[in-house]
C-alpha cells in the first residue's frame, strides 16, 4: 500500500497537536501515512513561550489555560505532564475605573452579575448606572438574530456603563478587540440562547450556571482558580509535543509561499523554490499567511478584510519591599473610560506563586488596546516607562524594576467580527468543494485560546484521515 503523505503547515499548538495526533492515530490504525510539519521561524510553539531568569518563570505569551476546556487537558496528560498541572490562585481581581481601583464584584460572570448585593453597593457604577442595569429583569428578549456586536447586546440589556466599566475590560483584556466589533455568535453564542430562553440574563445564569461546591475552598483554606498552567511554564508542553513526533517530522526555517492543486495531488511551494508534493494539507498559520498560500482561490477573499490586532506586554521583577501600596489580589484590569495607556496588569506572583522566588513580586503589564496600537511599536525604554507611569498611579512603585522583559505579538490577535461565522463556513464549504484534501485550523478561524487550537486540530486529523481513507 502506498504511503500517503500529509504537509501540516504552521508549528504553533494547533500544528503539533495535528502532527501528534495524526501520527497516533496512524500508528493504532497502522494507516500508511508520513507527517511532515513545517515552521518557518526557528522555534516550535508560535506565541507559547516561556523565559526562565533568576528564578523566575516567565510567561511572554498565554499564561494560562482554561481548566473547564477537555482537549488541552487530554493533550498535558497525553505527553505525560500531569503532574506538572497547577491551578491559579482565586484572589480578588479589579478595576481601575472612575479613578481609582474597585472589586470586581462578586458573582460576576464574564462582567454580567449573578448576585444582587455585590452588584449595589460597588462603587463601580452610579446609581443611574445601577439602575439601568436593573432594566434587564423587565426588559423583553430581542428579536432572533443571525449575528449582532458583544457592545449592541450587552448595552441593551444592562446599559453602557456597565458594558464600560465591567464586560468591556473583561472581553478586550481576552480578545484584545473593540466590544462593539466583535461577534456575539462567534464568541459567545450561549449568551444570546440565555436571552431567547430566559430573557434576562441574570435570572438565566443563575438558573444555567453549575453551582460550585461549598466544602472544597473551606477545607483547602484557599480557591483554586478557573485556569491552569504547568509548573515548568507552558513552553514544556510544546518541547514535549515535539519530543514525541517521530523523527524527520519537523521542518523548521522553512517558509512555504504557495499551495495549489494538480489533479488529485497538492503541490506545496518553499520560498527557497523548492517543491514537494502532498496528499492532503493542513494549514495552520494564521489568516493572513493562509491567504497569501491559497491566492489563486477567490474564496479566500473574506481573509483580506479580516482584522488582527498587537498587543506588547512587560514583564517587570521587583523586592516586594519595593511596592509601597501592596494590594491583596492577583491583579486589575482598566476601564475603556480611564486615561491609562495599559489595559490590564497581572501580579503573577501571586496568581502563579511558584513563579517567582519568595522576596520578589513579579508584574506583567499590557498595552495595545484597539484604538492605541502604535503603543506596541513604542521602543522598549518608552512601553516600560508608559507602564510604571501608569502603575505609579495605584500602586506607589517609585523603584525601578531589577529587569524588564518586553514581548510584541504583532497581529497576533485576529478579530472575530459581526458574521466571522458565517464567512467561515462559506470558506470551508468551498474549500471542500474545490480543494477537499486541504484544512484550515488554528487561532483565525474557529477558536482562539490554547483549547481552542486543539479542539480544530483534532478536527483537522478526523477530516484529513476520512479524505485519505
Amino acid at each position: 500500500m502506498d504511503k500517503k503523505k500529509v504537509i501540516i503547515i504552521g508549528g504553533g499548538i494547533t500544528g503539533l497537536a495535528a502532527a501528534y495526533y495524526l501520527q497516533k492515530e496512524a500508528r493504532e490504525k497502522q494507516l500508511p501515512i508520513e507527517v511532515k510539519l513545517i515552521e518557518a521561524s526557528g522555534r516550535l510553539g508560535g506565541v507559547i513561550s516561556t523565559e526562565k531568569r533568576d528564578g523566575f518563570i516567565i510567561e511572554r505569551g498565554p499564561d494560562s489555560i482554561i481548566a473547564r476546556k477537555k482537549s488541552a487537558m487530554r493533550l498535558i496528560e497525553e505527553v505525560g505532564l500531569q503532574d506538572k498541572i497547577i491551578s491559579n490562585t482565586a484572589g480578588k481581581s479589579y478595576i481601575y475605573a472612575r479613578g481609582k481601583l474597585h472589586t470586581m464584584p462578586e458573582g460576576s460572570f464574564m462582567g454580567i452579575p449573578t448576585k444582587v448585593t455585590p452588584f449595589a453597593v460597588s462603587g463601580l457604577f452610579s446609581p443611574l448606572g445601577k439602575l439601568r442595569a436593573a432594566g434587564d429583569f423587565i426588559l423583553p428578549k430581542s428579536e432572533p438574530k443571525t449575528d449582532q456586536s458583544l457592545g449592541v447586546f450587552f448595552r441593551r440589556r444592562l446599559g453602557d456603563e456597565v458594558v464600560e466599566n465591567l464586560i468591556d475590560p473583561l472581553l478586550s483584556g481576552i480578545y484584545a478587540g473593540d466590544i462593539d466589533e466583535l461577534s456575539l455568535m462567534a464568541l459567545f453564542p450561549n449568551f444570546y440562547e440565555i436571552e431567547q430562553k430566559h430573557r434576562s440574563l441574570v435570572i438565566g445564569l443563575n438558573k444555567s450556571m453549575p453551582k460550585p461546591p461549598k466544602t472544597a475552598a473551606k477545607k483547602t483554606g484557599s480557591k483554586k482558580g478557573m485556569f491552569i498552567s504547568l509548573s515548568t511554564g507552558l513552553e514544556e508542553l510544546v518541547q514535549r509535543v515535539e519530543s514525541r513526533l517521530e523523527k524527520g517530522t519537523v521542518m523548521k526555517r522553512t517558509a512555504v509561499k504557495k499551495v495549489e492543486k494538480t489533479g488529485e495531488i497538492y503541490k506545496v511551494h518553499f520560498e527557497n523554490g523548492e517543491v514537494e508534493t502532498a496528499d492532503s494539507v493542513v494549514i495552520t498559520t494564521d489568516h493572513f499567511h493562509a491567504l497569501r498560500m491559497l491566492s489563486d482561490y477567490a474564496f479566500m477573499e473574506p481573509f483580506k478584510h479580516m482584522p488582527a490586532n498587537s498587543v506588547a506586554n512587560v514583564a517587570m521583577a521587583f523586592p516586594k519591599s519595593a511596592i509601597e501600596k501592596d494590594i491583596d489580589g492577583t491583579g486589575f484590569l482598566v476601564s475603556r473610560n480611564s486615561d491609562f495607556r495599559i489595559t490590564a496588569c497581572t501580579w503573577t506572583h501571586k496568581k502563579w506563586p511558584g513563579t517567582s522566588p519568595k522576596d520578589m513580586a513579579l508584574l506583567r503589564c499590557y498595552v495595545g488596546k484597539p484604538d492605541d496600537q502604535e503603543a506596541v511599536e513604542l521602543s522598549d525604554d518608552e512601553i516600560v516607562e508608559l507602564v510604571l507611569r501608569d502603575l505609579n498611579k495605584t500602586m506607589n512603585i517609585t523603584a525601578k524594576p531589577e529587569f524588564t522583559i518586553v514581548t510584541r505579538w504583532r497581529k497576533a490577535m485576529p478579530q472575530y467580527t459581526v458574521g466571522h461565522l458565517e464567512r467561515i463556513a462559506i470558506v470551508k464549504a468551498r474549500l471542500e468543494q474545490e480543494l477537499p484534501g486541504i484544512c484550515l485550523a488554528g487561532g483565525s478561524f474557529e477558536g482562539v485560546g490554547i483549547p481552542g487550537c486543539i479542539d480544530q486540530a483534532e478536527a483537522a486529523v478526523k477530516k484529513v484521515i476520512d479524505y485519505l481513507e
